[in-house]
């Protein structure tokens, strides 16, 4: 297929010389036991109601429980962006929804990153007593003049620590050079939306080498989720990157 894909990366020097690097790490977290017995009553109580449920009725059961072992896979679900941060908010059992300032810190990824949080707004106030000063808020129903001021404000003000984002709201069409560290709470289905998130920040113009942590609880339904990212990005790699073309010519 090399002949008729035509791909210019950005991590190609030959296209930008001085982009700095990028590099990605697994924040491995685990569920407190006030977590982890929740999970496994979920658990028990999935396997009770999937006994004897057949076709639809079965794909609707296991979707909703997947969403209660998860966080919410809405485009709603929070991101946090800072001066080398961005995070999804966790919800549910892997990140309890509604917790307190005290509960985010004994969860098992506040943990590894301060908070966790229902929703944007809680988690900008956590963030904002860890830095002592308020951070920025952007999510689907900013509008596009104000969302071009907060990116600005962003861009430029050193003294705003962080910036925190609904996934769909800054997967695409932002820059945000001034972030160098990149968290994702939570790991989302498709790997190309995560990477147009972390692309935000790792672009043309940064100036900086980019951090980026993917959190993941062990033992949990993201393990599996990751093992499903990891399959897809290797299928795009082979096809797009000669894999395929290799293991075909070699039958």
């Amino acid at each position: 297929m090399r002949p008729y894909i035509l791909r210019r990366l950005k991590t190609d020097r030959n296209v930008i010389a001085d982009l700095p690097e990028k590099t990605e790490l697994k924040a491995w977290c685990h569920l407190n036991p006030v977590q982890g017995a929740l999970y496994e009553r979920v658990v028990q109580d999935l396997a009770a109601a999937l006994d004897g449920a057949e076709g639809i009725e079965r794909k609707g059961i296991v979707l909703s429980y997947l969403m209660r072992l998860k966080a919410d896979m809405q485009p709603s679900v929070p991101m946090a962006w800072r001066r080398g941060m961005e995070a999804r908010g966790q919800r549910q059992i892997c990140a309890p929804a509604g917790a307190g300032r005290r509960d985010c810190r004994e969860a098992g990824k506040g943990t590894r990153f301060y908070s966790v949080s229902r929703n944007n707004r809680p988690l900008a106030a956590f963030l904002g007593s860890l830095f002592g000063r308020e951070g920025l808020i952007l999510h689907g129903g900013t509008s596009v003049g104000k969302r071009r001021e907060l990116v600005r404000q962003f861009q430029e003000d050193e003294l705003t620590p962080f910036f925190v984002l609904s996934l769909k709201a800054g997967d695409s069409g932002l820059n945000l050079t001034a972030a160098s560290h990149v968290i994702h709470f939570d790991r989302w289905w498709n790997p190309a939306v995560e990477n147009q998130a972390t692309d935000r920040a790792f672009r043309i113009g940064q100036r900086r080498n980019v951090l980026v942590h993917k959190f993941v609880c062990r033992g949990t339904v993201e393990d599996r989720i990751d093992q499903l990212i990891e399959t897809k990005q290797q299928l795009v790699k082979d096809v797009l990157e000669g894999g395929a073309e290799l293991l075909l010519t070699a039958r």
